[in-house]
């Protein structure tokens, strides 16, 4: 990984108890324009960081796989889903499917994802800082934080903006 992508994430991890606290605070008072700022910073950040020189999440962690992704994706693989499931799945604590290795197997060396018309909806809604009602998904931003540099970057801006 690049090294200013590295250092993104040593930051935030550096400031992990005071990124938990300001979390803490939010989630408390819910500010009604907490929604707005992530959505800037999201989109300022993404203008400059591209995911294919990171593909982090890819390689670290696995999506659920929810029942509507198996059926698309096993359709487009010309597979059927108890065979998709048997190749690349596996039931997590949680009863969820989520895939058997790190990292993905569909990721390419360049990282790419060989599915990505057709990749589950937790993988196009990742890292989930611009959606709307940020105070209830602040833990899953934290988390997020500690893969995804660009989340480590907002997380740093939004904990300056509200401590």
């Amino acid at each position: 990984m690049n090294p200013k992508l590295v250092d993104k994430l040593e930051k935030a991890n550096a400031e992990k108890d005071a990124i938990h606290k300001v979390f803490k605070k939010i989630g408390a008072k819910k500010p009604k324009d907490l929604d707005d700022n992530f959505q800037v910073l999201h989109t300022e950040t993404f203008k400059k960081l591209d995911c294919l020189t990171c593909a982090n999440c890819c390689k670290t962690t696995s999506p659920i796989f929810r029942d509507v992704d198996i059926k698309r994706i096993a359709k487009n693989l010309r597979m059927k889903e108890k065979e998709f499931i048997r190749n690349y799945l596996k039931m997590d604590d949680e009863d969820d499917f989520v895939l058997q290795s790190s990292p993905c197997s569909f990721l390419g060396n360049d990282n790419k994802c060989g599915i990505y018309e057709f990749r589950p909806l937790a993988c196009r809604e990742y890292p989930h800082t611009d959606r709307k009602n940020m105070h209830q998904i602040l833990d899953l931003t934290a988390k997020n934080m500690e893969i995804c540099p660009a989340v480590a970057d907002i997380v740093l801006q939004i904990t300056n903006k509200y401590s």
